[in-house]
């Protein structure tokens, strides 16, 4: 790359060009689920809404590989960049194409051909059964536009092109919300017509991204480098913290599904959906600002610059507790309007959520740091150390947590899950960053 400004330019404006359109794209992206939840909820009713969030470990399925690929393959990018190793970078971004693009052939026709099967091991009863299994049928024919988009949306931010991912969701933010409002409340196609806005918004940031692709003048073009084997393994490992993080969303709404269903039935669920959806929009900032730092950090550790590599932690940490705490405010304090958005007036709903959102909102005074640990380890090429913070925030803890508070608290100790969980973790990440600090050291 010539005169790459990831080695150069000074690190508050990397920090701006990089994670302002990173942090922009991840709550797009993110919150097309919620767009159908919003809409499905004042006009279809809240079971439509509950059924959505049913069926997130599936959408989890797709978006997860597509993490572990597409951040594996940024990561491994911009430190063979950093080293001045042009074609081993093509290389990897050829092997990353291909088997992303298999990969998401095999989940297509997994969620075609076993939709009712997956949405009953998932947890829905007869009563949500059929809408969970109509979205999962509809989406997954979108599986492989979903998967490609994300990897060259990714791969554009070591190519200098941060803004380019950006219009893909901005374009496929504002599609999702124009074919929702015809699907769902001019046409009534229910949930069918929510997974069917959602998948054409997807392909419409796809459209977007390719273009560049295509230009063989770019140093990553689909026309160059070759498919080599031998780098699938380090680049899917290297991403797997991605995968985990996805696998452990996955996980946290399915026990958490089948814990509020056994408690407090659809209603339950649909007042966590609610929650979880600000949850998701509070954390996907903040795995926005990981995202934008990685090409930054990848780079710089490749080039072995140490001293901006602290600059970016530093900043990155720095930022996201500001953003933590004044997302907990705003959640403790308005809980209530809040959650009015997603539940249609439904008084048992907003009565339930709105106590549990003040319990919930203790997440965020920490998990803002585990999240840009995790996303570091795995810029630096340490995945063990991402994935331990990964596992820890979102599956040991959170079935620990969901397993034993609730026997000693009640119904107080599901919403205390989340932040018990982000708490350990934090611990556990302070003493890997420790240790990663030391070793460096003695290697210099």
């Amino acid at each position: 790359m010539e005169g790459n400004i990831l080695g150069t330019k000074k690190i508050s404006k990397l920090f701006l060009k990089f994670c302002i359109p990173a942090i922009v794209s991840m709550v797009i992206a993110g919150i097309q689920p919620i767009i159908d939840g919003i809409f499905l909820g004042n006009f279809v009713g809240t079971n439509s809404m509950a059924s959505v969030n049913i069926v997130q470990p599936f959408m989890q399925l797709i978006i997860g590989f597509s993490m572990i690929t597409s951040v594996g393959a940024l990561s491994f990018i911009g430190r063979s960049l950093g080293e001045g190793k042009k074609e081993e970078s093509q290389n990897i971004f050829k092997t990353a194409t291909i088997v992303l693009f298999s990969a998401s052939i095999l989940m297509l026709l997994f969620g075609k051909t076993c939709s009712v099967q997956i949405a009953s091991f998932l947890g829905a009863n007869e009563v949500l059964l059929n809408d969970c299994a109509i979205y999962i049928n509809t989406i997954s024919t979108f599986a492989p536009m979903m998967c490609i988009m994300f990897l060259f949306g990714f791969i554009s931010r070591v190519l200098n092109n941060p803004e380019l991912y950006l219009k893909a969701t901005i374009s496929s933010l504002i599609t999702n919300i124009i074919l929702d409002y015809i699907f769902i409340k001019e046409l009534g196609l229910g949930i069918g017509g929510a997974a069917f806005a959602t998948g054409l918004s997807f392909s419409v940031a796809l459209i977007v991204v390719i273009i560049p692709m295509f230009n063989k003048n770019n140093i990553l073009n689909i026309y160059i480098g070759k498919f080599d084997k031998s780098l699938i393994i380090p680049m899917l490992y290297n991403g797997s913290s991605e995968g985990v993080v996805s696998v452990a969303a996955a996980i946290t709404a399915f026990v958490f599904n089948m814990t509020f269903m056994k408690i407090a039935g659809e209603q339950g669920v649909a007042a966590f959906t609610t929650i979880n959806y600000m949850g998701q929009f509070v954390t996907l900032i903040m795995f926005g600002i990981s995202d934008g730092i990685t090409p930054i950090v990848s780079y710089n550790y490749g080039t072995k610059k140490k001293q901006r590599l602290d600059e970016v932690l530093r900043l990155a940490i720095n930022v996201n507790l500001s953003i933590g705490i004044v997302l907990f405010l705003i959640l403790f304090s308005f809980g209530r309007p809040l959650v009015s958005v997603f539940a249609n007036d439904n008084q048992a709903i907003i009565d339930l959520a709105t106590s549990g959102s003040k319990l919930y909102a203790l997440a965020f005074l920490v998990n803002g740091f585990n999240i840009i640990y995790s996303g570091y380890f795995t810029a630096i090429g340490d995945a063990r150390a991402s994935i331990i913070i990964a596992l820890s925030r979102g599956i040991i803890f959170i079935v620990t947590g969901i397993y034993l508070l609730p026997m000693i608290i009640g119904i107080s100790g599901v919403w205390l899950t989340i932040p018990f969980a982000e708490i350990i973790t934090y611990i556990i990440g302070r003493s890997l960053m420790k240790a990663n600090n030391k070793h460096h050291q003695m290697v210099a």
